[in-house]
């Protein structure tokens, strides 16, 4: 079972109906002992960062996210979903995030139209599960004024173009995020979705 965190914050049903459209055991949730029993993890996110911590923490379910990331499950994270589970971002001073991936969140190019809205191509790093299958040049949604800067530049494994190579996807193990909507982006996206289930399958097994 994959549990989609509900913790109140914007459009969270969007990609539990993804994932249950490409056949999955998907569930919005908002039980930490559901989470932590699931066999994989996504969180989604929509709106400002801060706003988004402060509500998974009230809620109390940063913890079942972090031992599940920590017990080696597969974790997604979308749009401010995958910002949250940086250190932090500029958006939000003083509100930590997640820490499971080295790094910070910044506020796009000074002069860019914002938020960076619509459709963009996604240049795809070699070897990337979560483009497996996928050619270039792979269209995918975005609403978003904020991207990640990883500590680390190999868990990069998306990037896109907007006023210089913004990262738009990552891989760190079993955590992988995207800051596009894939339950947004047509047959991409879910292709996208898709490669994700798979990779839930061997632990659901």
């Amino acid at each position: 079972m994959i549990a989609v965190v509900d913790y109140g914050i914007g459009n969270l049903r969007s990609a539990e109906k993804g994932l249950v459209h490409l056949g999955a055991d998907a569930r919005l949730t908002e039980d930490a002992d559901e989470i932590r029993a699931a066999d994989a993890v996504v969180l989604p996110g929509v709106g400002a960062f801060g706003a988004c911590m402060r509500a998974l923490t009230d809620a109390r379910l940063d913890a079942p996210v972090l031992e599940a990331a920590e017990a080696g499950k597969p974790l997604l994270g979308i749009c401010v979903g995958m910002q949250m589970l940086f250190d932090g971002s500029e958006e939000s001073p003083g509100v930590g995030g997640l820490g499971l991936i080295p790094g910070m969140v910044r506020r796009l190019h000074d002069g860019l139209v914002l938020p960076h809205m619509g459709w963009n191509t996604v240049a795809i790093r070699a070897g990337s599960r979560l483009f497996d299958g996928i050619d270039p040049p792979a269209w995918l949604y975005f609403v978003h004024s904020y991207a990640a800067d990883p500590a680390d530049s190999a868990v990069v494994a998306g990037t896109t173009e907007y006023g210089g190579d913004v990262v738009v996807a990552v891989e760190a193990g079993t955590i992988w995020a995207t800051q596009f909507h894939p339950e947004k982006s047509g047959a991409t996206g879910l292709a996208v979705l898709a490669n994700f289930v798979r990779a839930v399958a061997p632990v659901a097994a």
